[in-house]
């Protein structure tokens, strides 16, 4: 590890373009990486739960626990990534990421594994933004930076493509414990790869403690009373606890962004309608995407009787609908208007929730998957226009940070919905509920009402 943050001379004089290339394999394996442990894991969930014994709170639990942590700390990663220097900070993530790798595959119970997904879900919000500033380093040209980018965005939607598969397919072969191992010589590959990189500048950058440990609290209180009031009840002191902790720790957060001199969240600048409005987008898109992902990896395993590379397969058309969509957006969007897109985008999605309604035990399989259009479709088109409408609402020298706050708050819609849909399937025991399956739809799908109308009233219309 030694070698990696602390290269030889030799190396630092290296050239930056005969480093770029180097650079941006190591930033888009690393995106590529923690992206796939999302939507592989929703795969292996029914595997863990039988190796491990854990209920629907425990796989809930081994989703969010990343999820959360991703989210909650994404807000001063960025500061850390500056403060530490770029590559630095990516490889103190990648070497952390590839650790709690280690741990979850050598996890003995449900408990231990959630554990090791809070660590990964911490490194990982390490690993996205010092990705994108290694990019940014790497390349002076803007035209070079815009295509590394945009590379670096389709590793997204590759992953996202073969995660399902990935898992599946692993997990039925050698068990759901090489989902995490596979991690293991990718974090080697990334860690050697970046020792052939540039040393990256360090600037001064406020860390925001207080703050950060309050949006934490925030989030995790908030998620185990909405995972856990599912179980033991909504009235049980537990939730009730948990939800005492969610507001205070909210009002403190609120109190520390205030008072502190260089907050991670400024609070002014949530006061602008444009970017209130993004932000309740972000968070209602990713509510959508995320909670029909787990949904319907158990919904295909647990009560269609698919094995795990069925399932993944099922979500091919999906991950590939999400690409060409993804890269169709932004000449739409330049044609007739990024409100009109973004609207457009949560209709159709809000559209897909309702759609999947019918969805039974013995719903057609090509009916399954016509189903999933709309939710491939949708998301994918309004949130290239939405990046791009909140980078328009903000100074310039807040673009990072409303960025680090739209990923956040996406995460945390999706946190939020696996929380909730999980709560619903269980119906109170072990097994999987139709009718908490279409009444989580229903409320997605009404949430995503409500922000697509507040994105056509309130987003300007240039």
């Amino acid at each position: 590890m030694s070698v990696v943050l602390d290269p030889p001379r030799v190396l630092g004089r290296r050239s930056r373009s005969s480093s770029s290339p180097v650079a941006l394999i190591a930033a888009l394996l690393g995106f590529t990486v923690i992206t796939i442990d999302v939507t592989a894991v929703n795969i292996a969930l029914p595997d863990i739960r039988d190796s491990l014994h854990g209920g629907m709170a425990g796989l809930q639990w081994v989703v969010d626990a990343y999820t959360l942590m991703f989210a909650a700390l994404m807000l001063s990663a960025g500061a850390l990534a500056d403060r530490a220097g770029a590559r630095r900070a990516y490889a103190w993530g990648v070497g952390l990421f590839t650790a709690a790798s280690l741990a979850c595959a050598l996890a003995p119970g449900i408990g231990s594994l959630i554990a090791a997904r809070v660590a990964q879900g911490g490194a990982a919000a390490v690993v996205m933004p010092a990705s994108l500033a290694l990019i940014r380093q790497a390349y002076d040209d803007p035209r070079r930076r815009a295509r590394a980018i945009a590379l670096w965005t389709v590793g997204g939607s590759v992953a996202v493509a073969v995660g399902p598969v990935l898992g599946g397919a692993l997990t039925e072969t050698a068990g759901w414990r090489a989902v995490f191992l596979l991690n293991l010589p990718v974090g080697a590959l990334i860690l050697a790869l970046l020792t052939r990189t540039a040393v990256s500048p360090r600037r001064p950058a406020p860390l925001d403690l207080v703050g950060q440990v309050t949006a934490v609290l925030t989030l995790a209180g908030l998620a185990f009373a909405v995972i856990e009031g599912g179980h033991l009840g909504w009235t049980s002191a537990p939730v009730l606890a948990a939800f005492a902790v969610a507001v205070g720790a909210g009002f403190a957060f609120h109190a520390a962004e205030k008072r502190h001199r260089a907050p991670m969240v400024p609070l002014e600048m949530l006061r602008e309608r444009p970017v209130a409005v993004a932000l309740a987008v972000g968070f209602a898109v990713n509510a959508g995407f995320y909670g029909v992902t787990f949904l319907l990896g158990l919904y295909y395993q647990q009560l269609r009787g698919m094995s795990g590379v069925e399932a993944g397969l099922m979500f091919v058309p999906l991950a590939v609908l999400i690409t060409a969509t993804n890269l169709m957006s932004p000449r739409v969007a330049e044609r007739f208007g990024r409100r009109p897109v973004i609207v457009v985008g949560q209709a159709v999605l809000a559209l897909a929730m309702f759609a999947l309604l019918p969805l039974g035990a013995e719903t057609p399989l090509w009916q399954a998957l016509l189903l999933l259009v709309p939710t491939g479709l949708g998301g994918a088109f309004a949130v290239p226009a939405l990046t791009a409408q909140l980078m328009d609402s903000v100074p310039g020298e807040r673009a990072g940070t409303a960025s680090g706050l739209l990923n956040s708050l996406r995460q945390t819609g999706g946190a939020m919905s696996v929380a909730l849909f999980g709560a619903l399937l269980a119906g109170g025991g072990s097994g999987f509920s139709l009718a908490g399956m279409h009444l989580g739809l229903l409320v997605v799908g009404l949430l995503l009402c409500v922000t697509t109308a507040l994105a056509a009233l309130l987003l300007p219309r240039g």
